[in-house]
C-alpha cells in the first residue's frame, strides 16, 4: 500500500481512533485521527485526504453535519466512509444521501474496514 496515501478518522471514543488508527497504519496508510468533528475541520484546513472515515454520532458537529458543511465550502471531496454504531434504515439511506461511499456498522472487522477503504479509494481488493 502507498503510504502517500492518507485518511481522516474522525470518532468520539479515544479507543475507537487507537484501533482504527493502528489498523490502517499496520495496512500502510498515512493516518491522522480526530477527536470529533470540529478537530477533524481544523485537520481539513491543514491537509487534503483521499478519504475520510466519520463516526455518525460525535458530540456538537454530528459525522452527518461534517459532510453537509464540508460539501457547502468545496467542490473537491474526498470519498466518505460513515463507521457508526447508528444502523437504522433512516441513518444508512441519510448518509448514502450525503454521498458516502460506504457505511459501516460498529463493531466492523478488519477485512471488511480494508475492503471499504481500498473500494472507496478505487484500489483493486
Amino acid at each position: 500500500m502507498a503510504p502517500q496515501i492518507r485518511i481522516l478518522i474522525a470518532d468520539d471514543e479515544p479507543d475507537t481512533l487507537g484501533l482504527i488508527q493502528l489498523t490502517l497504519e499496520t495496512a500502510g496508510y498515512q493516518v491522522h485521527t480526530a477527536l470529533g468533528a470540529e478537530p477533524a475541520l481544523s485537520l481539513m484546513e491543514q491537509h487534503d485526504f483521499d478519504l475520510l472515515l466519520l463516526d455518525i454520532m460525535m458530540p456538537g458537529m454530528s459525522g452527518f453535519d461534517l459532510v453537509r458543511h464540508i460539501r457547502a465550502q468545496s467542490t473537491v471531496f474526498p470519498p466518505v466512509i460513515f463507521l457508526t454504531a447508528k444502523n437504522q434504515p433512516e441513518d444508512i439511506e441519510e448518509g448514502k444521501s450525503l454521498g458516502a461511499v460506504d457505511f459501516l456498522i460498529k463493531p466492523t472487522t478488519r477485512g471488511e474496514l480494508l475492503d471499504a477503504i481500498r473500494s472507496g479509494l478505487g484500489l483493486e481488493a
